[in-house]
Order: structure tokens, then C-alpha cells, then sequence
């Protein structure tokens, strides 16, 4: 009896510790932030930039600011970069410069 309760506990052990190992590698998808300056010029264009960018390979949030013309994007590096994105904007017609990378820290731990 004892030897079942004791393999019961070990198999329990090792399949709660997969389970945590596999949480953790999730989150450490390491998510990235830019900022893009772009030629927007009316909610039209907002409503373009957010119906077409939002549904780009890794993208995980997007907010666009009409008023100071800025896209700020969060993306999973692991799966787009700043460059493709800035491409798939360019590609809708808009002229898009100077961007800013940020790390996305929340995702370390820290």
C-alpha cells in the first residue's frame, strides 16, 4: 500500500513540475514594444491601420493615436520584428519613421 501511495505522490511530483516548466516557458515569449510615427491623417486611416496591422503574425496589441499620429504595437519577437511590421504599415500606403523598440519586462519576471 505504501509503495502505491509513495509511486502515486512521485508521478503526481513529476507531472505537476512538466506542468509549471511548461508555464514558464510560455512566458518567456519575449514580448517587444514599438512606437511608430506614421502619415495618418483621419479616422479612416486609424480604422485601416487597426483592421489590417492587429491581424499581422505575432502581433498581440496595437493601439493607434490619431491625434499625435503614433502605432504602438506588442509583438512576440519569436514570431515578427519592427521591420515587418513597419513594412506591413508602408504596404497599406502610409509613410512611417522613426520608431522606438522596447522590451517588454513584465514578461521576465521583473
Amino acid at each position: 500500500m505504501k509503495t502505491k501511495i509513495l509511486t502515486l505522490v512521485a508521478v503526481l511530483l513529476v507531472a505537476f513540475g512538466s506542468a509549471l516548466s511548461a508555464q514558464n516557458k510560455k512566458k518567456k515569449n519575449d514580448k517587444q514594444e514599438v512606437t511608430f510615427e506614421v502619415s495618418m491623417t483621419c479616422e479612416n486611416c486609424k480604422k485601416r491601420i487597426e483592421k489590417n496591422i492587429a491581424f499581422e503574425k505575432g502581433v498581440t496589441d496595437l493601439k493607434v493615436d490619431l491625434p499625435e499620429k503614433t502605432v504602438t504595437i506588442e509583438y512576440k519577437e519569436n514570431k515578427t520584428d519592427s521591420v515587418k511590421l513597419r513594412k506591413a504599415i508602408e504596404k497599406l500606403g502610409y509613410e512611417v519613421s522613426a520608431y522606438n523598440i522596447k522590451k517588454d519586462d513584465k514578461q521576465e519576471g521583473n
